[in-house]
């Protein structure tokens, strides 16, 4: 790899934690923002679903914690609510999940804190420098020989000489227009669009609102597709949001917000908004499709280049992965650049970051299309998507192996492997023989008056 800079487009989490691993690795590196930074904890327009509530899977916490160490106890320090998703009311498609068994933790806080700790952090590196109000306008190449340079043009700052080129700028990402321009094709693009909307407030109330129980999931399932969540974060707040899809999307007006909670399969995120105060204004996000652009199978990668994120692969955001896998996709530079970058490491890496983001594509896909009613791409998709239905039918009923094989490949500490264990595949034989127990009861919900 060339000496020279390393320039990232775009200062969300994938080009921050990109940025944090080439700082680390004593790389200089140059991270250009379209948004001012505005030095806290505040939304940024380039993150347009920035106000809603995110979740940082279980997988994606270790992760950060190991290119940042010490980054939880910052979140922790700064608000960011401890939890156990085992205290979590989980309501899938065929009833509660179990309740009060230990499963994963996770760190409930809003996206700006996130990316504001991780920022500060990455800006603390030697060799790091984040620029501000930097829109990226062209990309070109001063050499197109073997470890050749880029240049990295833009609208309102001067060009950037690089040795080493990151797209992190998400789903508006523009390589497949720039790559055009240099002769190479665009990229084939596969596009799931459920048609899902969301709608979100803050509250005021404390961590222990609901009692025992940590917060609320309520997922959109198929002839249902409407949900919500209920999680706290920092600041005595809870970030609540309504999701729905097609013609049942939730409305903007407080009164079609409220109207829209006592809808929906159970009463609990309704009864949880009258019970606390509402802060602020309603807002929505609609841009919630997938799309994967398949670089890896251009025939041609160019030297110094990679994609990352929701520029590589973006999700719809009901399934918390984006964060996750952008940490994931940030350990794998981390490894290579460790192993020593031989020439073509780039397109190889590209292929590395492509299997890391096959799961999680897989699942919010396989979701998403039983919501529009297409077909699965392959039988197998399919075949698997029924027995994933089998095997929550078992933990809604009380099976806590079935629970945490759901469990560890939603956090993606696991491998879709683990929904194939011999004893699920016998409980589910007894359960077609013999009937299966009660289902679980509905999670302790209680509020306040």
């Amino acid at each position: 790899m060339s000496s020279e800079h390393t320039v990232v487009i775009g200062a969300g989490v994938a080009g921050l934690l990109t940025a944090a691993v080439m700082g680390a690795a004593g790389r200089p590196v140059v991270v250009l923002e379209q948004d001012q930074n505005r030095g806290g904890p505040v939304p940024r327009g380039g993150v347009p679903q920035g106000r809603q509530p995110h979740v940082l899977l279980h997988r994606g916490l270790c992760v950060i914690e190991e290119l940042l160490p010490g980054l939880r106890a910052q979140l922790v320090a700064a608000g960011g609510v401890p939890l156990d998703t085992g205290d979590l009311a989980w309501l899938g498609e065929h009833g509660w999940a179990p309740f009060g068994t230990p499963a994963y933790e996770l760190v409930s806080a809003t996206r700006p804190l996130v990316e504001h700790l991780i920022r500060r952090r990455v800006a603390e590196l030697p060799g790091v420098e984040l620029r501000g109000n930097a829109r990226v306008r062209g990309l070109s190449r001063i050499d197109t020989a073997p470890g050749g340079s880029w240049l990295v043009d833009c609208f309102d700052a001067p060009p950037v000489r690089a040795g080493l080129v990151v797209d992190a700028s998400g789903r508006s990402s523009r390589l497949p227009d720039w790559l055009a321009r240099w002769g190479i094709e665009e990229p084939a693009t596969t596009v799931v669009d459920a048609g899902f909307g969301y709608a979100g407030r803050v509250y005021a109330a404390p961590p222990d609102h609901l009692g025992r129980v940590a917060g609320i999931v309520m997922l959109p399932v198929p002839g249902a597709s409407t949900g919500g969540v209920a999680l706290p974060v920092e600041d005595g707040r809870w970030l609540v949001a309504a999701v729905g899809a097609g013609n049942h999307r939730p409305p903007r007006d407080p009164a079609g917000f409220d109207a829209f909670l006592t809808r929906l399969r159970d009463p609990a995120l309704a009864d949880f908004t009258r019970s606390a105060r509402a802060l602020g204004d309603i807002t929505v996000h609609r841009r919630t499709h997938n799309v994967r652009r398949h670089y890896d199978r251009l025939p041609h990668w160019p030297d110094g280049l990679l994609a990352v994120g929701d520029a590589l692969c973006a999700f719809n955001p009901v399934y918390g992965q984006g964060i996750t896998v952008a940490a994931t996709q940030a350990l794998l530079l981390r490894q290579t650049l460790a192993a020593g970058a031989r020439p073509g490491w780039e397109r190889r890496l590209m292929h590395r970051l492509h299997r890391a983001a096959a799961l999680p594509w897989a699942i919010a896909t396989g979701e998403d299309l039983r919501h529009t009613g297409d077909k699965p791409a392959s039988g197998v998709d399919a075949l698997f998507g029924r027995w994933s239905g089998e095997v929550d039918r078992l933990a809604v009923h009380g099976n806590l192996r079935a629970q945490r094989a759901l469990d560890r490949v939603y956090h993606l500490v696991g491998s879709p492997a683990d929904l194939l264990h011999p004893a699920l595949l016998a409980a589910a034989v007894r359960g077609r023989l013999l009937g299966l127990p009660a289902p679980v009861p509905r999670p302790p919900l209680t509020t306040p008056p």
